[in-house]
């Protein structure tokens, strides 16, 4: 049997994240997934009820503690899966977070939504990403996977012609201060446009150590993110989250190889 691929998945207990656990889980592929979550008994419990659902002999499941939000948390992380495995085939920055719906309802302000928003979904990636060459470089076959999103394309925010896209590019009528209307997400979808460029500079600082990179958008998926709710999600369009599951495993088996250094969608490349 092949040694199998090491795979750290960042928030991985719920949502898209642990979609891809479960897609890799019950593919044909032989991997060791490390279960990213801020906290243990959240990442075991996961980890739990998949195997509960089907049991799978060539492949294993890791639970790993990994707060991005932390420099701390990131280290104690790597050292374990260093001393642990000693390599990382595959780093899929899942952890993410929208915190527009907070700053709407007054949990936070706007200041802090906006910091928490590129904190997780740009610095403490990168940082992690930082911290995680080393080991990624053992691997003979790196891959680097950032999950972006579908609003982040600067090209499409004068799209009107697809419903969700229209929605959200919707302008409100005159006056202020502007109604708390629909699903806010100012300060996710400008770190999403971020982290595309951070992914864009990644791929050119590794281009020649023959690491495969991509940002990954898995579509209008109905996921927790954001506070929405999954079945109001559902109502205005959203998918089922086993599909972005899926693309995400094809990536990673290899299947997208010519489309590296880009933002990806499961039928083609996104725009800018």
């Amino acid at each position: 049997m092949p040694d199998k691929q090491i795979v750290l998945i960042t928030g991985a207990n719920t949502g898209i994240g642990f979609e891809v656990v479960k897609a890799l889980y019950n593919s044909e592929g032989s991997y060791d997934i490390l279960v990213g979550s801020r906290k243990l008994e959240n990442a075991e419990t996961a980890i739990a009820g998949l195997k509960k659902e089907s049991s799978k002999d060539g492949s294993s499941l890791t639970p790993l503690v990994i707060d991005i939000s932390s420099d701390d948390s990131i280290q104690r992380a790597l050292a374990q899966v260093s001393k642990s495995h000693g390599k990382i085939d595959v780093l899929l920055n899942n952890a993410g977070g929208g915190f527009d719906g907070k700053a709407q309802s007054g949990e936070m302000t706007l200041r802090e939504a906006f910091n928490a928003s590129w904190d997780v979904n740009v610095s403490g990636t990168h940082v992690l990403t930082h911290e995680a060459i080393p080991l990624l470089l053992k691997s003979p076959n790196p891959r680097l996977l950032f999950v972006t999103s579908g609003t982040s394309a600067l090209s499409e925010t004068e799209r009107f012609d697809y419903p969700p896209l229209a929605r959200l590019n919707a302008s409100p009528e005159a006056g202020w201060p502007k109604p708390n209307t629909g699903n806010p997400v100012i300060s996710y979808r400008s770190s999403k446009t971020g982290l595309n460029m951070l992914m864009r500079e990644w791929a050119k600082t590794l281009k020649n150590d023959g690491v495969k990179v991509w940002a990954i958008s898995p579509g209008f998926l109905a996921t927790g993110l954001g506070g929405v709710g999954v079945e109001q999600l559902k109502k205005m369009g959203a998918r089922d989250p086993s599909e972005g599951g899926q693309f995400i495993k094809d990536v990673i088996e290899g299947k997208r190889d010519g489309d590296q250094g880009k933002v990806i969608r499961a039928t083609m490349v996104q725009p800018w």
